[in-house]
């Protein structure tokens, strides 16, 4: 974790993220006051833009591209059974991965969705056309009743109340491998390509800890901030309740073999010529508007919950959905800084007002509660209350 005590915070020259982007982690051991590893600068320039120059320059696509082709045919079945797992929502990006591995590739993908919190209307018509533009799908419902309690423990414990999902997200895809004697899984984008540590982008191959974390055996296992004995022991659920969200361990991913592998590896990663592709190929629709707290309309359609979790990232780090969605299209050369930054100080602290009622109905909160726990996250370095109770963020990004 970035040392703050100098209330000093550090802004990438090239784009508009900060020194305080956390990079991924163990979600099993997730607590609050975790010290977090951030990005890492180099002569104030962060990986992710580090990266983008080498894609550009030292990166040999045609040679990835021969890789891609060689993991195909070493995978691919010849008896019409389905050879590859694409964990996929509907969005632009799962399109784009499931169409290019069948239409180009010959492969016979099955597709699975771990079902969103909240539907949007946009998610819903979008999950419909995943399978309309020619895509077998498993849809994995889990109980709404556990869902919500995690979903709760985790927004007031951790401040992500997108966490339950990303257990199952992340795991569903070499479960249901497991489960069809598949040894491919194809996700889309490295978190690299954000911010993670930069080395991870020369390796094709998802690190198996970060989908065999979750072990409801194991009593020290954390989901929602809160350890699984206490699950059981405080909060009143069952082994059978938590299942749903059990990793597949590391002797199951050793003994069939499998390899979950990510797209951006073996292909230029442009979420915006993504969409391009997907509208041209797949029945991708865009949002009618845009997104609250970015001016994207292609991107994260699916879960209302989705718009609270980038307002919590603002929340805690002082970078929300504009700041994601601005950095990477200045690293693909679709904005400019300057724009970039503007787009940033417009929209980056919006608040979803409209999905409040959602969320207070869905975790059972009232509104003062609510926001009580957004404040509850908000740190001394970051911001400032002033005697009419208003915040103030003290650090954002500048021309």
């Amino acid at each position: 974790m970035k040392d703050t005590s100098s209330n000093q915070v550090q802004f990438c020259t090239k784009c508009v993220i900060s020194e305080l982007r956390p990079t991924s982690t163990i979600e099993a051991e997730h607590t609050r006051g975790e010290k977090k590893p951030t990005t890492a600068f180099t002569d104030g320039v962060c990986d992710a833009c580090r990266w983008a120059v080498l894609k550009e320059t030292e990166i040999d696509w045609d040679k990835r591209e021969k890789e891609l082709i060689d993991l195909c045919n070493k995978h691919r079945k010849d008896n019409g059974e389905y050879d590859v797992i694409v964990p996929a929502s509907g969005g632009k990006d799962s399109m784009y991965v499931s169409h290019i591995l069948k239409h180009k590739y010959n492969m016979n993908p099955l597709t699975v969705t771990w079902a969103p919190n909240i539907w949007t209307e946009a998610g819903q018509k979008n999950h419909l056309n995943l399978i309309r533009s020619g895509f077998n799908n498993v849809l994995i419902s889990v109980n709404g009743k556990v869902h919500r309690k995690l979903t709760r423990l985790a927004f007031e414990n951790i401040g992500h109340p997108f966490q339950p999902f990303i257990f199952g997200q992340r795991s569903v895809g070499p479960k249901l491998a497991l489960q069809h004697n598949i040894s491919l899984i194809f996700y889309g984008e490295n978190v690299a390509e954000y911010g993670n540590n930069i080395m991870d982008n020369y390796d094709p191959i998802m690190k198996p800890e970060l989908y065999t974390c979750y072990d409801v055996d194991n009593p020290e296992t954390v989901l929602g901030g809160v350890p699984v004995k206490d699950l059981y022991e405080k909060h009143n659920l069952t082994r059978a309740d938590l299942i749903p969200y059990r990793s597949p361990s590391m002797e199951d991913v050793a003994s069939k073999n499998l390899e979950v592998h990510y797209m951006s590896y073996y292909r230029k990663w442009v979420p915006q010529e993504n969409y391009y592709y997907a509208m041209k190929n797949t029945h991708f629709e865009p949002s009618e508007t845009r997104t609250t707290g970015s001016y994207s309309k292609y991107s994260g359609l699916d879960d209302k919950l989705e718009w609270l979790h980038y307002y919590m990232m603002f929340i805690k780090y002082g970078m929300g959905r504009a700041t994601a969605d601005a950095a990477q299209e200045v690293r693909t050369d679709k904005i400019t800084r300057d724009e970039a930054v503007k787009l940033v100080q417009l929209y980056d602290s919006e608040f979803p007002v409209q999905h409040l009622p959602d969320y207070l109905d869905y975790m059972d909160l009232d509104e003062k509660k609510f926001f009580e726990i957004i404040d509850s996250f908000r740190s001394e370095v970051l911001w400032e209350k002033d005697d009419n109770g208003d915040w103030s963020l003290l650090h954002q990004v500048d021309f």
